[in-house]
């Protein structure tokens, strides 16, 4: 009787368990995670690219030298006090002894060949001066006596450009008479230093008048408008898984100054610009706007982009499966229910709601010990993507069971995907290191904005600090958002002719 009550009892338990491990009331089906196909959209980045627009000294040296006339002035005057009278001091009365000397004052200052040069913001102007000077009928006594002198003026000249692109110059000069015209007459130094002095304060007013002109003759808005287009571009920035590319869409204008560089005069010009970063297929090329008005610059030159390191879903599925099947060879027990023989097949990847991974996996299963039979389904799995700030190892979080799509599943699948061993096999095989497709990316990347010749225009580019953030399930694969800095520049490099 007793044993009879055990037996019972015993049989009891094993189908009390069953029943529980069977969920005897068939689980409903549900539907699998919803799938999230919203393309990667990539933001804008405001950046700013060095326009450097240079002119040749030697071309606003020829300029000048062929509108300045030789001849800076001449005189030609009668001096009533050419020598003036001579005095001597007697009994303490100055008597004078020889009248004052008339005579007329004739000559010229005639410039040497003028050059440029300076440093910085300053254009340094560099004007040789030559006078000859006579005194001629000189108190009725001497016929002539005649004076050479010799200066160099230097005028430091500050540029500036109005909204407009009209250029403005001021002017300051100052010269040095190495050799300071003037004669010996009767005993007594005179000097004419004082008539060429009132002569070149004329000089300095017509500089500073002319040099904005002979400036305007250089035209930097048509070079300008010769660079500004080259700007609108397009640059491939990685071929392949993904394809991903740059478009540089400039807004406006900016101008930080002047420089003398070496033999040649550069408006330090600064174009902004919207940096468009895009995944797949080309983007149509911007279409160029014409060369806006000036602004003030305010912001440095600096070139900002994003660049997109995806992890396509196709690549991850494959190394789930592997793991899993991994698994299945070495064995697998459910807690409280015993070994399981369990076949998985195929593996599902996308991106869900909530910032989350979709995993769905195909399974045959059976309990080694015969109590429940063949049971197959698709079980579906959802976890987080993680990876902390700036580090390319990504793992997968709060990795939990979300559904099951067969209704003849029970719970013995559930609880095949809620044992720690698979539930660390998917989130094993799920966890990636980007460091390798992120180091490729960032080769193309520096590679393809190096240098990029357009016509007689050249787009450089180089990369500097780089940063990367948190990853995002995205319809297109699992995103690594990366933000590039550097300096970007259009020059103007004509190709050499070809003999």
């Amino acid at each position: 009787m007793n044993g009879r009550h055990g037996k019972s009892g015993l049989l009891a338990i094993v189908i009390a368990g069953t029943v529980a491990l069977t969920g005897c009331h068939r689980q409903p089906a549900s539907p699998p995670p919803p799938r999230l196909e919203t393309p990667l959209r990539l933001p804008e980045t405001p950046s700013a690219i060095s326009v450097p627009i240079t002119a040749r000294l030697a071309d606003l040296e020829r300029t000048l030298n062929r509108e300045m006339p030789q001849t800076l002035w001449s005189i030609n005057r009668v001096e009533d006090k050419c020598v003036p009278a001579q005095r001597i001091a007697v009994f303490g009365t100055r008597i004078r002894i020889t009248p004052d000397l008339r005579c007329r004052i004739v000559g010229t200052v005639r410039r040497g060949r003028v050059t440029l040069g300076g440093s910085g913001s300053t254009l340094r102007l560099t004007l040789p001066v030559r006078a000859t000077i006579s005194a001629e009928d000189i108190g009725g006594l001497i016929d002539r006596e005649t004076a050479t002198g010799a200066a160099t003026a230097h005028a430091d000249i500050r540029l500036d450009i109005k909204p407009d692109w009209t250029p403005t110059a001021k002017v300051s000069i100052d010269y040095d008479w190495t050799t300071p015209p003037g004669v010996t007459l009767f005993g007594k130094r005179i000097t004419f230093v004082d008539k060429a002095d009132g002569k070149l304060a004329e000089v300095v007013a017509r500089l500073e008048r002319d040099l904005p002109k002979q400036l305007r003759a250089l035209d930097l808005r048509k070079e300008a408008a010769k660079v500004w287009p080259q700007a609108f571009t397009t640059l491939e920035l990685n071929h392949d898984n993904p394809p991903v590319w740059l478009r540089i869409v400039p807004t406006r204008i900016g101008f930080a100054g002047y420089k003398v560089r070496g033999r040649n005069l550069e408006l330090t010009a600064t174009a902004e610009a919207l940096t468009q970063t895009f995944v797949g297929d080309r983007p149509t090329d911007p279409a160029p706007t014409p060369l806006p008005d000036l602004v003030r610059q305010t912001k440095p030159p600096r070139l900002a982009f994003q660049i997109p390191v995806l992890a396509d879903y196709a690549q991850l599925e494959p190394v789930v499966a592997r793991a899993l099947a991994k698994l299945a060879a070495r064995g697998i027990t459910i807690p409280r229910a015993g070994p399981v023989d369990a076949r998985f097949g195929e593996v599902t990847i996308y991106a869900t709601e909530g910032n989350r991974l979709a995993v769905g996996v195909t399974v045959d299963a059976k309990l080694k010990s015969g109590l429940i039979g063949h049971i197959s389904g698709r079980v579906w799995l959802t976890g987080e993507p993680y990876n902390a700030a700036n580090s390319e190892r990504v793992e997968i979080r709060d990795l939990r069971v979300a559904a099951n799509t067969n209704r003849d599943t029970v719970n013995l699948l559930i609880r095949l995907f809620q044992t720690p061993e698979v539930v660390e096999a998917i989130r094993e095989s799920l966890t990636q290191d980007f460091a390798k497709d992120y180091a490729k990316v960032l080769r193309s990347a520096r590679a393809a904005i190096a240098e990029r010749r357009q016509g007689d225009f050249v787009l450089r580019a180089d990369i500097g600090e780089v940063t990367h953030g948190r990853v995002i399930p995205t319809g297109q694969g699992l995103f690594m958002p990366v933000q590039a800095f550097g300096t970007a520049s259009v020059s103007y490099r004509p190709r050499m002719a070809k003999r």
